[in-house]
């Protein structure tokens, strides 16, 4: 339930705080705890969401959106929606998308770091609460939202008595920074209790205070860490902090801060302040292309990177580095100080462009499921760049939004897709290839939508842009999104006509272009909607045979959707059953929400007419719920309409309605990652 993140600390405490906060979830639906950056909150939200996971207050889910990558609120509704769970594919508002899904929910949604989007943050939380009366909303923000019925808890500094929380988070952390070091000798200890003092008992400050034990001697180092704590530095940053306008109130997270950054190595510092350019984890690979030059050299790169870990500037987390909120602020101040703002934003602007470039390049490749990772990683940045050439570079953005969007259209992100598409077709005028692919992702992204006709459209002046381009790559796009959506639309002969001339005029090997595949693939779909399943039957086996030799996955994810179709009509139903399990493998592997459903539908078909109903109910209630999560009824080619009466009606006659109705309502609310696994291994739990 939910996607709350693992604490990677292990200090405890908080004990009061936690109980006033268990009673404010028992008693308010929006709760929101306040404090200066680095105080705890974070933790301590994280600390009460996973208690309210092991209970059973919020049966639906306990889901956690973490806020902090966002500088604005254009992809905040996005964020959220998955945060929970929904990738809607529907032309409904997303704010309408998101009320729906937790209309009728119990859960407790956590927005962790709120301030940069406050005003948004309080609209959206209204609207979610009116929408959704079994919600329950936690917040972390620096400030409180003001909103209705918001019931404010202030996160305060740890306790600053001798014995009390902030001296054992100290323990902990030097005892995990110098393993060597003892806190026994009476001056260490009184040493150690100044600088809590100093730091005011804010968890983040004394935890980068520890990480500059490492390398330390015995008591010593506590001392002279206490004495510089309390001496030189606090004028110097005083002094730094009045020029530069950080708060007052973060005076002492602001010590810690600078003094970790007076002890990095200039080259680290530089680093530092470049990388706060980020949005999201970043690479290694990412960090090098958008931060090395002048004295920072690659090499120097992975250096200072290892030192910034060092000295917990840095996280490493699955081989991808991160940085806290606080931290990247004091950085992009020193970015501003040094007056590379603009540079630093040009460049990571290129490095994520050329990114969509090179996964665009990749798409039909062995590479392709992890271009699709690769992709969902870097969302933040990729939208970050996008805003800044939007504004920069509009011909740049048209041809970046392109080449990303069918990523983002697969994925889910449908609304960031067109939005971004829409934005960037507005505001570049330039003729040519790259804009003509934009337009034919924008018609892909409608048709997704579910408006056919407003893709068919967009295919009409598709094809009329590439016409005057003269590039085959572009009339093949324009051929694939009409056919797809005479295809949808009902009419089988004008899809098979388009697609089967397209390929005709330009034939070639098909993993020379990936327009030529998807249109391969609609003629297999316009064959079988035609009723001619002998030779839908043979180009999908072929189509399938050299995917699988090229490891490519969605196109053959796809081929194995027609062969379990194909095979139901002709009465072959397990034959039908693997392709269909083949399928949804496939489309789990992408991430695919969509294609997940479309695969579950048929299986259920598949085992329905084997004349298991009960098993064919449950594996139907799983695609209703992954159905659900791309918020709108059962969609695909016209003929799935008839298939999937025909699943109900042989299920529930094998089964019988009451057993049926248990089998489908079990399969709807189980946990969708754990039905899903249980419809690859072929087998499904009993009542």
């Amino acid at each position: 339930m939910g996607n709350i993140p693992e604490e990677k600390t292990s200090f405890v405490g908080r004990g009061t705080e936690l109980v006033l906060l268990a009673r404010a979830l028992e008693e308010h639906r929006l709760i929101t705890l306040t404090g200066s950056g680095g105080v705890g909150k974070t933790r301590l939200a994280l600390r009460a969401a996973e208690a309210a996971r092991r209970g059973a207050r919020y049966p639906d889910g306990v889901w956690w959106a973490d806020l902090s990558p966002l500088y604005d609120e254009r992809t905040l509704l996005s964020t959220v929606s998955d945060a929970v769970g929904l990738w809607d594919h529907s032309l409904r508002t997303p704010v309408e998308a998101l009320c729906e899904w937790l209309a009728d929910r119990r859960v407790l949604l956590v927005l962790d770091s709120c301030e940069r989007v406050a005003p948004a943050c309080r609209h959206l939380v209204g609207e979610l609460l009116t929408a959704a009366p079994g919600l329950t909303v936690l917040t972390t923000s620096r400030q409180p939202l003001d909103g209705r019925g918001e019931h404010r808890l202030d996160v305060p500094p740890l306790p600053l008595e001798e014995d009390d929380e902030v001296l054992q988070l100290f323990r902990d952390r030097a005892a995990a920074s110098a393993p060597r070091l003892s806190l026994d000798d009476p001056g260490a200890a009184a040493a150690a209790v100044q600088i809590c003092h100093r730091l005011e008992g804010v968890p983040l400050a004394v935890e980068l205070a520890c990480a500059q034990l490492d390398n330390a001697n015995a008591h010593a180092s506590v001392e002279h860490m206490a004495d510089v704590l309390t001496s030189r530095l606090r004028s110097r940053l005083d002094t730094l902090v009045h020029h530069t306008g950080w708060p007052q109130r973060h005076r002492a997270l602001r010590t810690a801060i600078g003094w970790s950054h007076e002890l990095c190595a200039p080259l680290e510092r530089l680093l530092w302040a470049r990388l706060s350019v980020f949005r999201g984890a970043i690479g290694a690979a990412d960090a090098a292309a958008v931060c090395a030059g002048g004295p920072l050299t690659a090499g120097a790169v992975d250096r200072a990177l290892a030192g910034l870990v060092a000295q917990s500037v840095l996280s490493r987390e699955d081989g991808r580095f991160r940085m806290l909120d606080t931290i990247r602020e004091y950085g992009a101040m020193w970015l501003a100080e040094l007056g590379e703002e603009k540079l630093l934003a040009d460049r990571h602007a290129a490095h994520f462009a050329g990114l969509a470039r090179r996964a665009h390049a990749g798409w039909i490749g062995p590479e392709q499921v992890a271009w699709y990772t690769r992709i969902t990683a870097s969302h933040a940045d990729l939208c970050a760049a996008l805003n800044h050439l939007l504004d920069a570079d509009p011909e740049a953005a048209v041809e970046m939004a392109g080449r990303v969007a069918f990523y983002w259209s697969c994925c889910g992100h449908l609304h960031e897709a067109r939005i971004y598409l829409e934005r960037a077709l507005d505001g570049a005028r330039t003729r040519g290839p790259h804009r003509t692919r934009a337009l034919w992702a924008l018609g892909i992204t409608v048709m997704l939508q579910g408006d056919h006709q407003g893709a068919h459209r967009l295919g009409e002046r598709c094809t009329k842009a590439a016409w005057r381009d003269q590039d085959p790559e572009s009339m093949l796009s324009a051929a694939y999104l009409l056919s797809i959506t005479c295809l949808m639309m009902g009419r089988a002969q004008a899809a098979f006509t388009v697609s089967d001339r397209a390929l005709r005029e330009r034939p070639a090997d098909p993993f020379d272009s990936p327009s030529q595949l998807r249109c391969r693939l609609v003629r297999i779909f316009a064959l079988t909607a035609l009723g001619r399943l002998d030779e839908s039957s043979a180009e999908a086996t072929e189509l399938r045979r050299v995917c699988l030799e090229r490891g490519e996955c969605w196109t053959r994810a796809y081929a194995d959707y027609q062969l379990a179709l194909v095979h139901l009509f002709q009465g072959r139903p397990y034959e039908a059953e693997a392709h269909a399990r083949s399928m949804v493998s496939g489309k789990e592997e992408l991430g695919d929400s969509f294609g997940i459903a479309l695969g579950l539908d048929l299986l259920a078909a598949a085992v329905a007419a084997q004349g298991d109903g009960e098993r064919a109910a449950y594996a139907y209630g799983t695609g209703q719920a992954f159905w659900r999560m791309v918020g709108h009824p059962q969609r695909g080619t016209p003929e799935l309409a008839d298939v999937r009466a025909e699943c109900e009606r042989q299920a529930r006659a094998a089964a019988g309605n009451p057993a049926y109705e248990d089998a489908f309502h079990r399969g709807l609310v189980d946990d969708g990652e754990s039905g899903l696994a249980r419809a690859l291994q072929g087998h499904f739990p009993e009542p």
